[in-house]
């Protein structure tokens, strides 16, 4: 049985669990070791079970407790070079310190992983795609753009967690100094909710089932506003919400399943 679960999600912290009973998948860890113990004794797992934490990229809503967890539980880390080069977690162990490249696939245990490249303001940033239980699940967050061949490489992924950061109208006359707004509207920020609704569009015809949104802006977003825009690109398109395709957002600081 395989379990896919966001455990906080948003500009504030990142963290993604996934397993299919036999190997136990961290993915980013942007929470403090204490508060990521917490989370995972919600959804009873134990952090001392977990078989390895992947990392997308750098910023520190996605690393802040990363160094913690794998000097405490002697947990590998798994990054690109870029990433492991720019990630400021401490020192880790050499054999826990595990290079990556986008498209080059990889087994942990009994899951196969994909890294893909995202275009984000970081050093060498990816999302992960897996295959676990015969199924193939992706994270796609910190996106600036949809970039050529994006679909192409999550096409298949019955669950997706996807990003929809923002509301382009909330950040253009929102509080954000001009040069933060200019970065997340960039083709390397954050991906909208308009975006992200033409994206979830794209991965319901190549056989997606299941979408949460994620990474939402705490003050240019909400999740009422998100859901509502990408709902009404897929009714409009004759998707239907619910029986096509099960559409949720994932929660800001407690857990969320997506399976």
């Amino acid at each position: 049985m395989v379990t896919f679960i966001s455990l906080i999600s948003g500009s504030s912290g990142n963290a993604a669990y996934i397993s299919d009973g036999k190997t136990n998948l961290l993915v980013d860890c942007g929470m403090s070791g204490k508060a990521l113990k917490d989370a995972l004794a919600r959804i009873d797992v134990k952090p001392e079970n977990l078989s390895a934490l992947l990392i997308t990229h750098e910023h520190i809503d996605h690393t802040k407790g990363a160094g913690v967890v794998s000097r405490r539980y002697d947990i590998p880390v798994y990054a690109t070079a870029g990433t492991h080069a720019a990630m400021d977690i401490g020192d880790i162990a050499e054999k826990n310190i595990r290079i990556i490249a986008p498209k080059n696939e990889f087994e942990i245990g009994t899951i196969a992983v994909t890294p893909f490249e995202i275009p984000h303001d970081a050093a060498e940033p990816v999302g992960y795609s897996f295959i676990a239980g015969g199924e193939k699940l992706s994270i796609a967050t910190d996106m600036g753009h949809l970039r050529d061949g994006l679909r192409e490489e999550l096409a298949g992924s019955k669950y997706v967690l996807l990003e929809s950061n923002h509301d382009v109208d909330m950040l253009r006359f929102g509080g954000y100094p001009f040069p933060l707004k200019q970065r997340i509207l960039s083709d390397v920020g954050h991906l909208s909710n308009e975006l992200a609704a033409k994206f979830a569009l794209q991965l319901i015809n190549d056989a997606t089932e299941h979408i949460m949104l994620g990474h939402l802006s705490k003050e240019n977003n909400t999740p009422e506003i998100a859901i509502l825009e990408t709902y009404n690109a897929l009714t409009d398109a004759g998707v239907n919400v619910g029986k096509d395709v099960t559409l949720k957002v994932a929660d800001r600081y407690n857990h969320t399943r997506i399976i």
